[in-house]
C-alpha cells in the first residue's frame, strides 16, 4: 500500500495519494502552489498517525492544474400539490482541480519566542496627606 492522506479542505475531507488529481470547492488567491495544512491522517506502508484533530509539522503540496471551474448544473425543483406553488432554480458548483505532488513533512513549527522575565517594580507606600481643618 502506497503513502496516502486524508486532508480537510473546505469542510470537506478528502482521501488523496501522490498524483491524484482533486476537485476541492473555489479556493481564492491562489497561484500555481498549494499547501493543505490541515492534515487528519497519514498512512505510509502500513504505519498510520492519527491527529488530535490535525497532525502537526506535516503538510500536503499541490499544484494547481485549473484556478476555476464549473461543475453541472442542476435543476433545483419545489412543489406543493394543490397550491399552484412551483419554484425552479439552478445551481453550478465552482471548484479549483489541484494535482497532488508531494505528501511530506516540510511545514517548520514556529520557533518560540525568548521568555523575557519579568521584575516587579517595589512599590513604596506613599505618606497620607494630612488635611489641615479650618477652625
Amino acid at each position: 500500500m502506497n503513502k496516502y492522506a486524508i486532508i480537510d479542505s473546505g469542510s470537506k475531507q478528502y482521501t488523496v495519494e501522490v498524483g491524484d488529481l482533486i476537485q476541492v470547492e473555489l479556493l481564492d488567491n491562489v497561484k500555481d502552489k498549494v499547501t493543505f495544512e490541515q492534515v487528519l491522517l497519514v498512512s505510509d506502508n502500513g504505519k498510520t498517525e492519527i491527529g488530535a484533530p490535525y497532525i502537526k509539522n506535516l503538510v500536503v503540496h499541490g499544484e494547481v492544474v485549473s484556478a476555476e471551474e464549473k461543475a453541472d448544473k442542476i435543476q433545483v425543483f419545489r412543489y406543493k400539490s394543490k397550491s399552484k406553488y412551483r419554484k425552479m432554480r439552478g445551481h453550478r458548483q465552482r471548484y479549483t482541480s489541484i494535482k497532488i505532488t508531494a505528501i511530506g513533512e516540510d511545514k517548520v513549527a514556529p520557533a518560540a519566542a525568548p521568555v523575557k522575565k519579568v521584575v516587579a517594580k517595589k512599590v513604596t507606600a506613599k505618606k497620607p496627606v494630612v488635611k489641615k481643618v479650618a477652625k
